[in-house]
Order: structure tokens, then sequence, then C-alpha cells
């Protein structure tokens, strides 16, 4: 069994410091998805799935948690398209409970930590399902809006959120500073109305009511939000120069005195019993509210009590949500469809006889990969039960096995892309197959391109993702190669129509862009080899492959002849330090694609791979590897390890056997007390300075 499969308590070190690390890059994706683009692509239950299981991780190995961790994040970065607004108060998430025991385990965590023998009063209330918002009122007036963000930081919306008829632009009798915080939704029959609209004008519907209010919210031109029929409530505050209220009950009441829209729902409990009670209450009542709810939030009610609680990671102690199960329905599997995403990944979709679960007609369901059809043993003619979690895709629960047709087979998961029909392979590890087409799939290859052009890569000025997805759509270009002739095609005429003729281009802009182009027919190799999309080959790992190999002949070369397994080139790349065996099986069926070659080949009569310069190797760092920690004050995180390797370093991101030197700064935490147990060199910043002549 591999490691994204064991059960917690069986992982080993290494593997749990392997899935940590897998769960921090896929959980991050799913909260871009979600809290930047409003395009959430897993559901609620398995997005929760995630994090328990990469806290469950950390619980069991401390020292593994990373400096990027799930656990002390909360959604996403603000999108670059609006300014950004710093809360002076974090707005932080909720921990999550998923049935009654949570809910006592809940309670009796407060009451140990408090030492109390009784049960405190909690307040209950609707867990609405929309987009956070925190409202920044002076003197009255309403100031700033803005979004939840990453939870420190989030995007300045407030033309948008003063749209909204709930919210009010001026208050009386209001604490000089308050900062109000609730959840902008759409109600159903809103969320109807506009989808009929979309349809009427040929614009896609929205998916549900929660993706309509974040896109309305988000719209640049705040006339076009002000006509999408927004809504929200209050239930929270951030900073304050004074206290609403002595109680959770009594502050949210003291908002609705100031004219700001509360859910009613919201009850008063004084025992495990109580809320359970008015959970089971609001869940049978759920679908005549009118609006979305996925769960039911419980608070301490006494703010004093919540003071001395606090908080742990990215949640309050004095909170949770405790959600609803996934609404469930029975239908027919009709087919399975292989799609092929951005990265190459293979995945299964079933084609559905539609059905309606939770108001939506339901027609495809995620199956996930081959492991999970292997595992639940779906079949095309099954019936099936599917549940919509968190309203986002539909997922197949079980087969209804006594009602499989008498010729029913199992399913073959294919061993070639269906787009471009290249080899699909499954890593070690991972439980996805891939297409190994790369730069040839279609599939994959407007994002490939994307990546060829970014700012970490070729950065060709003018030629961002916007142009280069619109560039592929119109067939002017389908692989790197072609980008460095279009100029030639362009004046030769085969362009239609011509490049400065097209709409937001002009004969500056294009002679600009040919010139941008031109400047970039020389690279340095280390970007040239990150420019291919390698899975796994990252800025990193190819900065490595090229001080390595020094040109792009030599690196080619070892890359084709790792192909076989008992190549003496292959061990030389497993013998680089950082390179494993995932990243040089990648390597080698990536030059085994011939579409690849064919592709690397053309574009190579266009552009030059600069030799590698070569870090200088009589410092006193030369060979040694090092590690950076804490909160460094002579220089940063990056001033650091730019030096180090251009002394000769090899700079890592934890701590091992190998280490020769911790650096630590103050702050300095789990790193420097395995460093100690280790017996690694650890320097102070002025020691290193002073080591490397700095």
């Amino acid at each position: 069994m591999s490691a994204a499969l064991k059960d917690v308590d069986k992982l080993t070190e290494a593997e749990a410091a392997s899935e940590l690390e897998r769960l921090a890059k896929e959980i991050a994706k799913h909260d871009k998805a979600y809290y930047a683009k409003d395009a959430p692509t897993i559901s609620d239950a398995l997005y929760d799935e995630l994090r328990q299981r990469n806290s469950d991780i950390e619980v069991r190995f401390p020292d593994l948690k990373r400096s990027d961790s799930p656990s002390d994040r909360v959604g996403a970065a603000p999108s670059e398209q609006f300014s950004e607004v710093q809360h002076a108060v974090p707005m932080l998430s909720l921990g999550n409970a998923f049935n009654d025991d949570d809910v006592a385990d809940f309670v009796e965590r407060i009451k140990r930590f408090l030492n109390l023998t009784e049960t405190p009063k909690l307040t209950a209330e609707p867990k609405i399902d929309g987009l956070s918002a925190n409202l920044r009122y002076e003197k009255g007036v309403l100031v700033t809006g803005a979004t939840r963000g990453d939870g420190r930081a989030g995007e300045n919306v407030t033309a948008n959120l003063k749209t909204i008829s709930d919210i009010p632009h001026t208050i009386e009798g209001a604490p000089d500073v308050l900062e109000v915080r609730g959840e902008v939704y759409m109600s159903h029959e809103d969320f109807a109305g506009l989808n009929k609209r979309q349809e009427e004008i040929g614009k896609p519907a929205y998916k549900n009511p929660r993706n309509a209010a974040a896109g309305s919210l988000r719209q640049i031109d705040p006339k076009v939000t002000a006509q999408r029929p927004l809504r929200f409530f209050a239930y929270a505050w951030g900073e304050l120069s004074e206290p609403l209220s002595d109680t959770q009950w009594g502050a949210v009441q003291r908002l609705k005195e100031l004219g700001f829209v509360i859910n009613d729902d919201m009850a008063l409990c004084d025992s495990v019993e109580a809320l359970i009670s008015h959970y089971r209450g609001l869940e049978a009542k759920r679908a005549q509210l009118g609006y979305d709810i996925d769960g039911v939030v419980y608070k301490v009610d006494r703010l004093d009590l919540q003071d001395r609680l606090g908080f742990v990671a990215r949640a309050p102690r004095w909170a949770i949500a405790h959600k609803f199960p996934a609404e469930k329905a029975t239908t027919v599997l009709r087919d399975i469809d292989i799609q092929v995403g951005r990265t190459g990944a293979l995945t299964p979709v079933a084609k559905l006889e539609p059905v309606t679960v939770g108001g939506v007609v339901v027609s495809n369901a995620t199956l996930h990969n081959e492991d999970e059809i292997a595992r639940k043993d779906v079949r095309i003619g099954d019936t099936v039960v599917i549940q919509r979690a968190g309203d986002v895709i539909p997922q197949i629960v079980e087969v209804v096995k006594e009602k499989r047709p008498a010729d029913s087979q199992p399913f073959v998961f294919p061993d070639t892309c269906p787009i471009c029909d290249s080899h699909a392979v499954r890593e070690p590890g991972e439980a996805v197959k891939r297409c190994t087409g790369g730069l040839i799939c279609n599939a994959q290859i407007v994002e490939r391109l994307k990546h060829f052009v970014a700012r970490k890569t070729f950065d060709i000025e003018g030629m961002g993702e916007k142009q280069i997805a619109a560039f592929f759509h119109e067939g002017a270009v389908r692989s790197p190669a072609d980008i460095f002739t279009l100029k030639a095609r362009n004046e030769a005429g085969e362009l239609t129509p011509p490049i400065a003729e097209r709409e937001g281009w002009g004969p500056t802009s294009a002679r600009n862009l040919f010139a941008a182009i031109d400047e970039r027919r020389s690279m340095p190799l280390a970007r040239f080899i990150n420019a291919m999309g390698i899975r796994h080959v990252g800025e990193e790992t190819a900065r490595l492959l090229a001080t390595s190999y020094g040109s792009w002949e030599a690196f080619r070369a070892a890359a084709e002849a790792a192909g076989d397994p008992e190549s003496p080139e292959r061990e030389a790349l497993l013998s680089i330090d950082g390179l494993g065996e995932t990243v040089v099986r990648s390597i080698a069926e990536f030059f085994a694609e011939s579409h690849n070659a064919e592709a690397l080949d053309a574009l190579l009569k266009e552009v030059m791979p600069q030799d590698a310069e070569q870090a200088s190797s009589d410092s006193p760092v030369a060979g040694k590897t090092v590690v950076f920690t804490g909160a460094l004050e002579r220089f940063t995180r990056d001033e650091a390890k730019a030096k180090a390797q251009s002394l000769g370093a090899k700079v890592a991101g934890s701590v091992s056997g190998k280490t020769d030197y911790l650096v630590a700064g103050p702050g300095a935490g789990s790193k420097l007390k395995k460093a100690t147990e280790l017996g690694v060199t650890t320097l102070t910043e002025d020691e290193w300075l002073q080591l490397i002549g700095g």
C-alpha cells in the first residue's frame, strides 16, 4: 500500500514527510480554486478529509510540520485585480464537527480548558454558504469593505459591497471604530432569476448560489455588482474601539440594533443536547430557508471565556462548525468518460442518467481515479448512489450490486491518453495516471505554453497567459517553437488576420512583441529546463540540473539515456543531492516520448540555451549543505539562499544527517532542535557572514 493510502498510524517518518508535502500542495491548489477563483473542484467533504489527514499526520509527527502547513493557513492570497486590505484582526476559519460525538468532544474540551464543571452557554447559528466579508466603519461611516482573502489580507471590494441593500453606508450610535463581519449570499429565488437572465443573453449559468454571489461581488465594475441580487447577514466583528457587549448573543443583537440584518435562526443553548436539537431543526427545514446553509456554527457565548480559550493554528478554540451530511440520490451510470486535465491527469467521469439532488439536476459525477473505480467496483450500467457534498462536484458513494446487469464487466482503465495517444503512466505512490504527451497534448498544451512564457521561464514581455491562450485557440501558436516563428509567419501572410489587425493589438504592440520574442532567443540553461514543464522539475530542480550538467547537450544526453534503469546516466542523475527516484523517472519518461523530442528539436532551431555558470569551488562552503531557519534579520531568505548557492553550497529545506550548517535566526524552532540532536554545526547570521567572508 502506498504512503498516500496508508492509515496515519502506519506511516513511516519518510512517508509522512512526503504525504505532508503532497497535502500542502493539493490543499493550496483547492484553496486557490475555492477562495480566489470561486470555482471549487472537489466537495467540501473531500476537502475536509484532506485537511483532517494533514492535521492527524502533524499530531503524530510534530517535527515534520511544514512552514507552508495548511493548518496555519486560511483561504487564499487576494486576487491581483483588486487592491489589498490588511485586516486589523485576522479573519480565521473554523474547525469542523461531523457528528454528535464531535460536538460533545468540542464541549468537553472547552470545559477541561476552562476547568468548568457545568457546560457554558453557547450560541448556535446557521452556517451560511456564501462569501465572507469585513466592513470597516469609522465615526459611523463605511470606509472599506474587503473579502477574507488569506485571513490576514483581503481584496478591496468597497464599491461593490456598497451596492448591497443590506449593508448600511452610515450608522448611528456605533463605536468610533467598528468592523462588522458577515456573509454575502444569494437567495435561491434570486439565483434562479439570475441564471434565467444569463441564459437569455447567451452567457453560461452559475453552478450554485455561492459561486454566483462570489462572482458577483468580485466584478471589476461595481455597476455589474449592483445588478446582482446580493444579500448580507452580519454575525461577527473585527476591530472595535469599544465592546459591543460582553456576550456573543448580545453583540449580535447590538449589530441588529445598528441596522444590520442578522439571522433569526440563531439560538442560545446551555447543553450539548440543546445544540444538537437546534442542529436537527435547522437540518429539517434547510430546504425551506430560501438560501444555502451547510451546517451550524457553535460559539461560546461569554466573550471573556472566548478570550481565555484563544486560538489554535487557523481556528478559534471557542467555536466549531457542525457540518450537514451530503445529500444523496440513486441513478444509473451510462458510461465512464476519461478526461485529461492541464497537468495530464487522467480523470474518470461518470456519465449518469440525469437525477435531481438537492435541487440541482446532476448528469456527471467524479470517480477520482482508477483505484476508486476498482475499490467500489463501479461498472457501466450499474445503479449507483450519488451525493453532492457541499453542493460542489457530485460523487458516487456506492454501487447497488443487486441491480447490476448480468452481462456487466469490470472497467478497464486506459494506458494511453485519449487526446494525443501518448503513454499514460502512474508513478509509485500516486493514485493518478498521467499523460506523458506534455508538449503535444492538446489537453495540456495551453497550460504548458503559459508556463513556458511565465516570469520564471522565458518571461516574454507582451505575451502573458491571456495572449498565449488567445494565440493557441486562434491556431497561431500550438507549440513553443511556434512562438519564435510567429514574426516570420505573420510577415509571410500565413496568419489571418495579421497580429497588428487583431483586437487589442496594433502596429506598435505587434512590433514590441516580436522584439521581445527575439530577445529570448538566447536563454539561461536553468530557465530553459524549467520552461519544458517536466513534471516535478521546477525552478530549483532545473537549477540543480543546469549546474550539474553545464550544457543542454550534456543534460539531454543524460536524460535520454536515463530511460534504462541500469544506465550510469540514471545513476548519475540519482546521485545529485535534491533529486530522487520520482524526479528522475519523470525526466526519463518526458524524454522517452518521441512527440516531446520532436517539439524540442523544433524549438532548438529557434533558441540557444546558454551554458550554466559554474558556482565557486574554492569557497569555504563549496559542496556543503546549508539550511536557513528562523526570522533572518541581516538578509532575506532569498538573498541568503542565492549567496550560498553562488559560493557552491547546496541549500536544503530540512535538517538531516547530510546537513553541514544550520544558520539560525531569531525564533528558530524544530529545525534548530533537530540540528542539535544530530550534532549539526549551528551558526548565527553574523557567524555565517564571517564564514563566507560577507
